[in-house]
């Protein structure tokens, strides 16, 4: 697709100045924010509430909010067909005679929400139906619950039954298998009337002449003027039984949900203080299928746990850190009462940051190589941005995890300070030391690490590399000692079983005429139009091996108040629960623990692990045999 862009300065008004949202998929120009920064919430998009970072090109943050300067802006964007990919963009600009690479970091898509930015300028790229936005929407699905489904069911046979029976009646033709319903119910009224009319009282009533002329001495008791009471009245059934449909009781049941979801809304025993949000009912139609939940499915990071990442151990060049121990050698357990570390040397330190391991500060005060590289790692190995708010230095990361390290970091004295778009300053020391950040190797779910490449002071080439541990030690160089390996292994493993979110860390020099040509091909792939992903992967792939391996970090997230009581008593309901996560097998069966979700009473956790259709069904049913040998 090729989109001429010519802003002349009488088409001034394209760059939209946002103030709350975008009503369109923009080319982010500039913003009130230094190196043309942009926070933004997606909720709207993705769910996701924590705040993402967007930043416009080096080349156009520069216009500010000049009027003039954007109003001359002139540039040709092109870019891929518009599609309902939310987290993917490809383009280029050619601007002032250069190619320059667009991804979704430089992108405003129509529902985010600007936030902690005053002002900012974009190009329109696609709006109306063609934005991202509408192209994830769809006509919007009726849900019915089963009491809604049970009901139509039961009306369409009355109606059925009704219309048969008369058109039947019509048609002189009576056939007792289809109208056996409203006949009986006529009927069995009709001898019940007639008993009534014969032992305790006559109720008929006349109403015409015609009445009196076919029944002339109605209050005669007589068997015929019984009969010719009862024949009348079941006609007189059968018309007041046509209105067996309850209309009223669908705008009953509606009347009711509305008053539920009221009391929903208003129930102060989902109410979350901390944050002053009420439980709130998006779907009244579905309030009674609460009490008919079978199946829940639920994520585990910010719906089981707090979402609020604590950097507890690591592991660092064979060297386990987090862990307190007695004289004999044995572990300690953490309390209230547990000494902390000191961090009050450091001007930057967090008070609400505790760490119970003295060894580690200690090491780091050092200087020990292995360990200041480890540090360096985590300062520099992330996307987040610090902000001086009253003189507090705050972090705006994309993950909770980035927070948590970044924030480890500062506290052991490799203080982030501040990033442009060509570099990242570190205060080391008291010292501050600035690199050049030369490209980011971004994360994504396939590659599951992110890596960075700076010039240190010193002039050196250093590749920086954080991810999964099986990714990271597939990577890492034959020339690594076995048992720096086998000892990461081993800490990684431990702090799985603690239930702690892990992740491997790696670096490696590189030479400048290696960077000089892997850099070419990174630019050629940066700007491509199709496949970009998987071309940048490739040449991403080719730089990140034969690391050198660092250590590993161990993050907690605790589970959130009332979770395991939460899933036992849904566990007692007969509720199947199914819980999804990203962490490694062992902290997931860990956390399974922790929460109730598995059990003492369990005989065996099953482990599924087949990685094609037909090997998990040969497990499934493996498993299912085993199942019934022990209950047979």
């Amino acid at each position: 697709m090729n989109l001429q862009m010519n802003l002349m300065k009488k088409f001034r008004i394209i760059p939209n100045v946002l103030q709350m949202f975008s009503n369109a998929d923009l080319l982010l120009l500039s913003t009130s924010e230094p190196h043309g920064l942009c926070y933004i919430e997606t909720s709207e998009l993705d769910g996701e509430t924590n705040l993402k970072v967007r930043q416009a090109l080096p080349e156009t943050s520069v216009m500010g909010d000049k009027l003039l300067l954007i109003s001359e802006f002139e540039g040709q964007i092109h870019c891929e067909l518009p599609n309902n990919k939310l987290n993917q963009f490809e383009g280029r600009l050619h601007y002032n005679g250069d190619i320059l690479p667009l991804d979704n970091g430089k992108t405003l898509l129509r529902g985010c929400v600007l936030r902690n930015t005053r002002w900012c300028y974009g190009v329109v790229i696609f709006a109306g139906k063609d934005t991202k936005l509408m192209m994830n929407s769809g006509k919007t699905k009726c849900k019915r619950t089963s009491l809604d489904r049970f009901l139509n069911i039961l009306i369409m046979v009355f109606l059925k039954i009704i219309i048969l029976s008369i058109i039947c009646l019509h048609i002189q033709f009576v056939n007792f298998q289809i109208v056996v319903f409203l006949l009986a119910m006529c009927l069995i009224c009709t001898i019940l009337c007639g008993i009534r009319e014969w032992t305790i009282e006559r109720h008929f009533a006349l109403y015409s002449k015609l009445d009196s002329s076919i029944i002339p001495n109605y209050k005669e008791h007589s068997s015929g003027q019984i009969a010719i009471i009862s024949f009348l009245m079941f006609f007189s059934y059968l018309i007041l039984l046509n209105t067996v449909v309850p209309i009223s009781l669908y705008v009953s049941v509606e009347i009711i949900r509305f008053v539920h979801s009221m009391w929903i809304n208003s129930d102060l025993e989902m109410y979350y203080e901390k944050t002053d949000i009420a439980a709130h009912a998006r779907t009244t139609t579905l309030n009674e299928e609460l009490g008919q939940v079978q199946y829940i499915f639920s994520d585990k990071t910010g719906t089981l746990t707090q979402n609020m990442m604590v950097f507890r151990k690591c592991s660092i060049n064979g060297q386990s850190y987090g862990d307190i121990y007695d004289v004999k050698g044995e572990v300690i357990d953490v309390t209230e009462k547990t000494p902390t570390v000191d961090f009050s040397k450091n001007h930057w330190f967090e008070p609400n940051f505790k760490f119970y391991d003295q060894t580690l500060l200690k090491d780091t005060t050092k200087g020990l190589h292995e360990v200041a590289e480890f540090w360096r790692l985590l300062a520099l190995c992330h996307t987040s941005m610090p902000e001086q708010k009253n003189g507090n230095l705050e972090y705006q990361a994309q993950s909770p995890d980035e927070a948590a390290l970044t924030s480890a970091a500062r506290n052991f004295g490799y203080v982030f300070k501040s990033r442009t778009a060509q570099t990242i300053t570190l205060e080391v020391a008291g010292t501050e030391e600035v690199y050049d950040l030369l490209a980011i190797l971004d994360f994504n779910n396939v590659r599951k690490r992110m890596s960075v490449i700076v010039r240190n002071p010193l002039g050196e080439l250093v590749l920086y590399c954080k991810g999964a541990d099986t990714i990271i030690l597939d990577r890492i160089s034959n020339d690594t000692a076995p048992l720096l390996k086998s000892a990461t292994i081993e800490h990684l493993d431990k702090f799985a079983a603690d239930g702690l979110r892990t992740l491997c860390l790696a670096y490696k020099k590189i030479s400048i005429d290696v960077f000089n040509k892997w850099h070419k091909q990174q630019k050629e792939a940066a700007v491509a139009l199709t496949n970009r992903q998987e071309q940048l992967d490739r040449v991403y792939d080719e730089l990140e091996q034969e690391m050198i391996l660092l250590g590993a970090t161990a993050i907690e997230d605790k589970l959130q108040d009332g979770v395991p009581d939460t899933i036992a008593e849904l566990a007692r309901a007969n509720i199947k629960i199914w819980i999804l996560t990203g962490d490694k097998q062992e902290t997931a069966i860990n956390i399974g623990y922790s929460c109730n979700l598995l059990t003492e009473n369990l005989h065996e956790v099953f482990i599924i692990d087949g990685e094609t259709e037909r090997e998990v069904e040969v497990q499934l049913k493996d498993v299912r045999r085993r199942i019934e040998q022990t209950l047979g």
